[in-house]
């Protein structure tokens, strides 16, 4: 079974649909799927929930999907770096459902491991448990949360191969891995593609049994959100 494909547009050949649930790796901008990302743009794809981090910035990252009004819903955990975004949500326009940090994190993970729900003390007696069923255990109060899951997982990788056997560095592991199992298709994009059994097999994040589709990208701008320096010395 061949995985690669020779580009984004390709590799997302046949699968897009109006009113999908994504999930789109990466921390912040860091290890997203850039080439995925613009190739779910240039889709047309309409009406589509995001599951995500955040949404990028204003012209980058799934901030470029905010740009053509493609997406109708939001599940992150942090949306502070973008005003198109903020202006949307302000106007109703967009709906955006709130989720602390971990909570989203394991909720993800929980899709891809077959849990539908599960309990933690995260936002009990917050705005965050409203609506949802809360229980007492051990002497200690409990939220319940649902998983997640989607119709496509796009995400990013350092290297590959050609079995879609991944390996992440640093930040984008926070995200990218558990997606890659929580996706009905999971397509991802790596910056090396290798030969099948140059990899360790002990250093292998995610097994090529959860990636069906393959691209090599190029050319990345790994931006930074902020940018902050210490003032020159002296």
């Amino acid at each position: 079974m061949n995985k690669v494909y020779p580009d984004a547009k390709a590799a997302l050949e046949g699968i897009p649909f109006d009113g999908m649930t994504v999930m789109s790796g990466g921390f912040g901008l860091c290890g997203i799927p850039e080439h995925l990302i613009v190739a779910l743009r240039d889709s047309g794809v309409q009406g589509i929930t995001v599951i995500s981090n955040n949404c990028g910035v204003d012209d980058f990252g799934m901030g470029l999907l905010l740009q053509t009004r493609q997406i109708k819903k939001m599940v992150s955990s942090y949306v502070g770096e973008n005003a198109e975004f903020e202006r949307q949500f302000l106007s109703q326009e967009l709906e955006l459902e709130f989720n602390p940090q971990g909570t989203l994190a394991e909720r993800i993970r929980a899709g891809g491991a077959g849990i539908p729900a599960f309990f933690t003390k995260t936002g009990y007696g917050t705005i965050v448990a409203e609506g949802k069923e809360t229980r007492q255990i051990d002497g200690q109060w409990y939220v319940m949360e649902s998983w997640l899951r989607a119709d496509l997982s796009i995400i990013k990788a350092w290297k590959g191969d050609r079995s879609g056997n991944l390996i992440f560095r640093k930040t984008s592991r926070n995200f990218n891995p558990m997606m890659a199992t929580a996706g009905k298709v999971c397509v991802a994009e790596v910056e090396e593609l290798v030969e099948v059994g140059e990899l360790d097999p002990d250093q292998i994040h995610t097994p090529g049994i959860y990636v069906d589709r393959l691209i090599v990208g190029d050319r990345y701008e790994k931006r930074i959100e902020r940018l902050t320096t210490r003032p020159r010395e002296g």
